[in-house]
């Protein structure tokens, strides 16, 4: 393939202009070290080692080697063309007006409803320590605190995202330390458990293939959070190295906290022990070591982790939909500017938010659960145009362009919007996936039918 460093044919949605730039080198690494380490891990991984038993390593695996190949061609992309909208503004210059409108709507409402899911899920850990006070008022609470948060200079974000990092890091370090020195035997008081966790109990596949598909797609789901490194990186003062120093250390990342830890854990305790998945796998190792306190030291982590993922989650939304509306893409109000900061998006964004929670304890079982199943599948769609816009984009980049590369171009890019299309295939096996799914596509199609509509009043 011939690459040019001509423009695309369509004229290039021109990039988000006017935010802030406090965000410091150590931030961003920072948020990129710990983006990769929420509540899915320490708490949802429990869901895909009850499925698949050990051979859940092998799927976190499979999944992880995905989310490195994505985040090599987003890498690619925003490094050689920083903007806050990242792969909502690459799809819209690639592909089409539509497809930035689609994929950026999307993934901002994916991040309104994280809020929610988080902040309820922060509030019952609270709620745990501190009964006397409801669950709502801790909602309540944490939605304002960190709307005023991101209400202020974008480096209170990266700053709060600093230390919330830092102490995810450090949990999952200690974890690692004292499990391998269990493993090995070197652990005072505990003795090795050899290979009897991963061969006993039915042997290292013991549900057989339909176990391991369900653990992959459990296994793809925990991964999250990545994408926000490439937003927040237009608002450092170098986003172009932010991002190449963000994505080259993105693998070893992936496959020491998730896979590394999938491993000490199905080694340590039995794949079908209860405590796997209530309270969960980190708590069952810790208990099973002998561990003082382990399930309140670990629901620290998750609270902190839960706290971790709403900020970072207010700060995209915001600086999504600024990047959508800068574009064309949405009600003008929500572009202005106060101070680098696109506070009118902050608001609509937490507004948002908060009225998924309030939904919680009105309809539960009907809006709530239909806004979740919206969202159950977007990630896997955000990562198919990412594929698509990369492909597109190295048309009109030359190597001097790209700080970072996507390997094996165009193969490994392909090949990742094959693993794409297999995962959402394999959604379709399950009855709880295929709702999903089944959402996911409607919301995703009508958003497009929206876009494609506007593109072709704008014309």
């Amino acid at each position: 393939m011939t690459r040019s460093t001509a423009s695309p044919p369509s004229a290039p949605a021109a990039e988000d202009t006017g935010l802030g730039h406090g965000l410091k080198q150590r931030h961003l690494s920072m948020i990129a070290l710990g983006g990769v380490i929420g509540a899915g891990l320490f708490v949802g991984s429990g869901s895909g080692i009850a499925a698949a038993g050990p051979a859940v390593v092998l799927a976190f695996a499979a999944s992880g080697l995905l989310v490195m190949l994505v985040m090599r061609m987003l890498g690619e992309m925003s490094a050689a063309r920083p903007a806050s909208g990242s792969f909502s503004v690459h799809a819209d210059r690639e592909i089409g007006p539509w497809a930035g409108f689609t994929v950026g709507w999307l993934f901002w409402v994916l991040l309104c409803v994280g809020v929610a899911v988080e902040a309820i899920g922060a509030a019952g850990i609270v709620s745990g320590w501190l009964p006397g006070v409801p669950s709502w008022a801790w909602v309540a609470v944490f939605m304002a605190f960190f709307c005023l948060t991101n209400l202020a200079a974008v480096r209170n974000f990266g700053e709060f995202e600093f230390w919330f990092a830092a102490v995810k890091v450090l949990a999952i370090t200690a974890f690692l330390v004292v499990g391998v020195l269990a493993v090995l035997g070197l652990l005072p008081g505990t003795d090795s458990p050899g290979a009897a966790n991963l061969t006993g109990r039915g042997g290292f596949f013991p549900t057989g293939a339909s176990g391991l598909v369900t653990g992959l797609l459990a296994s793809v789901f925990a991964y999250g959070g990545l994408e926000t490194v490439t937003i927040a990186a237009a608002e450092s003062a170098d986003p172009r190295r932010s991002v190449a120093v963000a994505v080259r250390t993105a693998m070893w990342r992936i496959a020491l906290f998730y896979v590394g830890s999938m491993a000490v854990i199905v080694t340590l305790v039995p794949w079908d022990d209860p405590a796997v998945v209530r309270p969960g796998p980190y708590v069952a190792v810790l208990d099973h070591l002998g561990i003082p306190g382990a399930a309140q030291l670990m629901n620290a982590v998750v609270l902190v982790a839960l706290l971790s993922a709403m900020n970072a989650n207010v700060y995209g939304a915001s600086r999504m939909a600024h990047s959508l509306v800068a574009r064309g893409h949405g009600p003008r109000a929500l572009a202005r500017l106060s101070g680098g900061v696109p506070r009118r998006a902050v608001l609509a964004s937490c507004a948002f938010g908060f009225l998924a929670v309030l939904l919680s304890y009105w309809w539960p079982e009907t809006v709530f659960s239909w806004l979740l199943n919206m969202v159950g599948a977007a990630v896997l769609v955000v990562w198919a145009f990412i594929a698509v816009a990369q492909l597109r984009t190295r048309r009109h980049l030359s190597a001097a362009e790209l700080p970072v590369r996507m390997w094996a171009f165009p193969y490994l890019t392909w090949l990742a919007l094959a693993a794409i299309g297999a995962v959402l295939a394999l959604m379709t096996l399950d009855p709880a996936n295929r709702v999903q799914l089944y959402f996911t596509a409607g919301l995703t199609l009508a958003l497009a039918a929206a876009g494609w509509a506007r593109s072709r009043r704008a014309a």
